[in-house]
């Protein structure tokens, strides 16, 4: 017979401890939405792995800012920290560029922030277990003000991506028939992926930059798999980055599981789900297509 100490907790539970949970479990919820929303242009641009090296970059501030005010004596928000690195990070892949220049620029990022971080979190040993709560999101409380600063500056970008989804979309789908239409691409460019980099370092300072990265690509894979237009496509990548950031911090409650994999686990989930039965349904439609076809 399993151990009862392995089983589920229930989730009433959950619900009667609600004032201890508010908070965590509905800054997930927030910026899964956030982040689900600004998923949709990073999986149309085609640079899903930005998101990754974005928010290890975030992970180095956060870590550096620690280092400085324990070795150097300087107090630096690690807020601050995590989005002047993520915006140095995206700096260079404003204007566009070469896929093969994109994707060797984003290994380095990638590659400086995740080792990086580590390297720095020797140095720290007061700190580890933020360290290991910023890589993997292994923390089961937000403080209030954290999650203060993050609702109001999702409520913020939300807007401002409310206002100009169509020329971030237009711009993410083609820059040259965006300029053909007369768009400013240029500083679309900028203002997405600042608004980017600032949600990626702000999530990865509350929760982590495993579940910065699933909620920024996880939502976005499994809305563009159903969704007929870009505004379907918004929406239900917002509704699933909540779902996600939400659901995984219960799943998570219920086994005893780290909050930032179950969050992660969950989108995975909710890809399969979504993308298969497309996928198996696209694929009995082109079966019978070629059936009619030699009949």
């Amino acid at each position: 017979m399993p151990d009862a100490l392995d089983a589920p907790l229930s989730l009433d539970l959950f619900f009667e401890g609600w004032e201890l949970f508010r908070e965590p479990a509905l800054a997930g919820a927030i910026a899964g939405a956030l982040l689900g929303l600004l998923g949709v242009y990073v999986v149309l641009r085609r640079v899903v792995f930005l998101s990754a090296a974005v928010s290890q970059a975030a992970g180095l501030g956060v870590a550096l800012s620690f280092y400085a005010a324990l070795h150097l004596g300087v107090a630096v928000s690690p807020l601050v920290g995590a989005a002047v690195l993520t915006g140095l990070a995206v700096l260079p892949f404003v204007g566009g560029g070469t896929d093969a220049r994109r994707e060797s620029l984003l290994g380095v990022i990638w590659l400086l922030g995740s080792a990086g971080t580590l390297a720095v979190g020797t140095r720290i040993v007061a700190e580890v277990t933020d360290i290991q709560d910023i890589l993997f999101g292994t923390a089961v409380a937000v403080a209030p003000e954290d999650f203060a600063r993050l609702w109001q500056v999702a409520l913020a970008l939300g807007l401002l991506h409310l206002w100009w989804w169509r020329g971030f979309a237009a711009a993410s789908f083609s820059r040259d028939a965006a300029r053909v239409q007369g768009l400013p691409v240029r500083l679309l460019d900028v203002v997405l992926f600042a608004t980017l980099a600032l949600a990626v370092s702000l999530t990865t300072r509350t929760l982590g930059a495993l579940p910065a990265f699933a909620f920024s690509v996880l939502p976005a894979v499994a809305a563009l798999a159903v969704a007929r237009s870009v505004p379907q496509a918004l929406v239900l990548a917002t509704g699933l980055g909540a779902l996600t950031g939400f659901g995984g911090y219960l799943l998570s409650f219920r086994y005893s599981l780290p909050v930032g994999p179950a969050q992660a686990l969950l989108g995975v989930a909710l890809v399969a789900a979504l993308h298969g039965p497309v996928r198996a349904a696209r694929g009995v439609r082109r079966l019978r297509a070629r059936f009619a076809a030699t009949t």
